[in-house]
């Protein structure tokens, strides 16, 4: 609502209620400013304190409970309002009037009856013109308290909502008004009177849609993403909870022997898999012990793969924090012990490498104290066990402890009722499909079970072990690999075993609809001072990229990484990204968009490679992400402008000026120092001043045209189209070399 507008309604000037905005810190200056309905209610708070004293003095007046002082006052007040509305009142009246005066002078009576006699005769002398405008202000007085009443109303600050709707994150405009029970044309009609033009069907963000709700009195609950109301996980009868394995998380700086401790507790070969011995995803895998089952997440250690790390700390139980004896604490072994306080979970320091000959284990538990993780033969509380994965050492002692821990949290889940769990990991298969790797953390999945999990829902087709079998079912704390995704599901998503098909897709077509809304709805326009800006500085410079890999996680780990390189100066644009092989269509959004394709653990099909030859587009394939982030960054600086270095030549000091018809003036110079080069740039210098800067029109000695001037010996140098030369002056030369920039 506008300042004039609310002013107007109150029957008070717009200045006066500018004034009021002023002592509330209200920012609003001109009547044509726009106020909240927040701070409308505010100014009418304000100024109904104000008003109700005079309210109940206006009611004491009328009901004539006033002292015989006020009472006396008031009719000559009247009658002299009255003798003002006359334009050319006649003088005697106008005495009339005055005699009156007098009367105001008189004691006070006790009682109201004297007063009531007192004011008969000050009636009689006041002249009829008066008197009727005092009858019409009498009227008037009677129609004041009513719109007082109903200006008290609107001032009034409303009460509490006592009815609630519960909205979500993607409600429009429509489904508000449904809601509410009112028509779409009035809830538009509030919008609009709050700045901001809708249509039917946009979406509306939680504040604006708590305020246009509150203006037809609804209180807002706000409930989260479709379906998760009716996904959450019930209160459980103890009863029915039974022992599960520990998930246990392996975490730790790269190459400090996470994988290698796992395949020694495995006796399996896992690292042979992984490209350069490194861990590119995480790993989830089941052993079965005399004493129990463990279930151990491998996550890779390198800087790239923080959100990965984030993701098994998450879903863990227990974390083993795998440092090597050598080196000792580095950056991503303070990352993971970050990431399990951050998650709540208990920590196990297992020292590898300890059978090296350099291998210093009182270094490592002194470094580890500086981060609260003390020993516990230092007096702690935290358990340290030494182990080597390649000599086999300190294995069964690091188990025994895991037990004892997962033992003492008593970790407990009901088997028997439908399964919940995270997405581990996705990959996109040739053969199979969607395959993700997900953890079970309490029910049971079976084959044939009906799922949903983030945007995608599917039937469970076939279920495969860590081992490689398949397998019927999988109980809590277990991995496995689950085929019959509709789409790629995004690592890290919550996976809901359902009773239905049709609720599965129900909840998935209306998740992707929201999401491809909100898509819309948030997309950044671009404005034409933007552009126009953009385009004139020549600054912005843009590198496009599309990214495919093998697995889900590792598409953001690298996407994450590339996202890193961008400056002020070159931004990183990923056109597209996805999981699988490259194939025909990113060759053709390569060619439409300018963009080079990086692969990662990914090959281009032949038709592929044939197109992008053809189109003339780039395409590189890496195993290793330190490659695929350090050759972008190559092709980033290339995009760069040079930086130039100035490097003097020689100095030359002016001896005397000729001036020759058609070539201008020519400066007779000896060379003082180093040399002067005819491709090279001069400056001339008078009293230190720049005069001059630019290029030499020729460069002669004797009627000899030469390259340079040595120092010692005199020429004559013209400037191109300058002829201000003057005796005394001073010329340098200099060159500029091009030096490539780094990011």
């Amino acid at each position: 609502m506008k300042v004039k507008e609310l002013a107007k309604k109150l029957n008070i000037t717009y200045k006066k209620l500018l004034a009021k905005a002023s002592e509330l810190k209200i920012g609003v200056k001109s009547p044509e400013d726009s106020l909240t309905p927040q701070e409308v209610r505010k100014v009418k708070s304000s100024l109904e304190g104000k008003k109700s004293a005079g309210k109940e003095k206006d009611k004491v007046s009328v009901k004539k409970k006033v002292s015989r002082k006020k009472a006396v006052s008031k009719v000559v007040k009247k009658r002299e309002v009255g003798v003002k509305k006359e334009k050319v009142p006649p003088k005697g009246r106008r005495k009339g009037v005055k005699r009156a005066t007098p009367e105001k002078k008189s004691p006070l009576a006790p009682s109201i009856s004297p007063i009531v006699e007192t004011m008969k005769p000050v009636a009689e002398k006041i002249p009829e013109k008066a008197t009727l405008v005092t009858e019409k202000l009498k009227e008037e007085e009677k129609v004041v308290p009513k719109l007082k009443e109903e200006i008290k109303k609107e001032i009034e600050v409303p009460p509490p909502p006592t009815k609630v709707i519960k909205i979500d994150e993607t409600i429009t405009v429509s489904e508000l008004a449904n809601r509410m029970g009112v028509k779409v044309n009035e809830l538009i009609k509030k919008l609009m009177a709050q700045g901001i033009l809708a249509t039917i069907n946009q979406r509306l963000d939680m504040d604006t849609a708590s305020l246009a709700a509150g203006e037809f009195g609804f209180g807002v609950e706000i409930v989260p993403l479709y379906g998760e109301e009716f996904l959450e996980e019930e209160k459980e009868d103890v009863s029915l909870l039974q022992p599960r394995p520990p998930i246990v998380t392996i975490m730790g700086h790269v190459d400090h022997g996470k994988t290698s401790l796992l395949d020694a507790i495995r006796e399996s070969k896992i690292i042979a898999k992984e490209s350069g011995g490194i861990t590119q995803h995480i790993g989830a895998y089941h052993v079965s012990l005399d004493k129990g089952d463990i279930v151990f997440l491998d996550t890779p250690g390198h800087e790239a793969f923080t959100a990965m790390r984030a993701r098994g700390a998450q879903v863990t139980d227990i974390i083993i924090l795998v440092v090597a004896a050598d080196e000792g604490v580095k950056p991503q072994t303070v990352e993971a012990i970050d990431h399990a306080r951050a998650a709540g979970v208990p920590i196990l320091v297992a020292v590898n490498k300890v059978d090296l000959p350099n291998a210093n284990v009182e270094k490592v538990k002194q470094e580890l104290s500086q981060y609260n993780l003390v020993s516990e033969d230092w007096g702690g509380k935290v358990i340290f066990v030494e182990v080597s994965a390649k000599e086999k050492i300190g294995l069964d002692h690091l188990l025994e402890m895991i037990l004892l821990e997962a033992e003492m949290l008593e970790l407990r889940a009901n088997p028997n009722k439908k399964a919940r769990g995270t997405v581990i990991e996705a990959r996109l298969d040739k053969q199979r499909g969607p395959v993700a790797t997900v953890l079970v953390q309490s029910g049971t999945l079976a084959v044939g079970d009906a799922f949903v999990s983030g945007f995608s829902a599917g039937k469970v087709r076939a279920m495969i072990n860590d081992r490689g079998k398949k397998v019927k079912s999988i109980s809590p704390s277990k991995p496995g690999e689950v085929l019959g995704f509709s789409s790629l599901p995004q690592a890290g998503d919550k996976f809901y075993a359902l009773d239905s098909d049709r609720a599965a897709r129900e909840i998935s077509e209306i998740r992707q609809r929201i999401r491809r809304e909100e898509v819309l709805y948030r997309r950044k326009r671009v404005t034409l001072e933007d552009l126009h800006e953009q385009i004139a500085s020549g600054k912005l410079k843009e590198l496009k990229i599309i990214v495919k890999a093998d697995v889900q996680g590792s598409v953001e780990a690298l996407c994450d990484s590339l996202q890193k390189l961008s400056t002020q100066e070159i931004t990183l644009n990923i056109v597209h990204r996805g999981v699988g092989g490259i194939n025909e269509s990113d060759v053709m959004l390569g060619a439409a968009s300018n963009a080079i394709i990086i692969g990662f653990n990914v090959r281009p099909e032949p038709s592929a490679e044939e197109l992008a030859e053809k189109e003339g587009v780039d395409i590189h394939t890496y195993r290793i992400i330190y490659e695929a982030v350090e050759e972008t960054k190559e092709a980033m600086e290339g995009l760069l402008e040079p930086e130039f270095k100035e490097i003097p030549l020689g100095r030359a000091e002016i001896k005397r000026t000729f001036n020759i018809p058609k070539a201008g003036t020519i400066a007779g110079c000896l060379v003082t120092k180093g040399k002067i080069s005819r491709q090279s740039k001069v400056r001339l210098l008078r009293d230190n001043v720049i005069i001059y800067e630019g290029k030499m029109s020729s460069l002669k000695r004797f009627k000899d045209d030469v390259r340079e001037v040595e120092s010692g010996f005199e020429c004559g140098v013209g400037l191109e189209n300058f002829n201000d030369i003057k005796e005394n002056d001073i010329l340098e030369a200099f060159t500029l070399e091009k030096i490539a920039r780094k990011l």
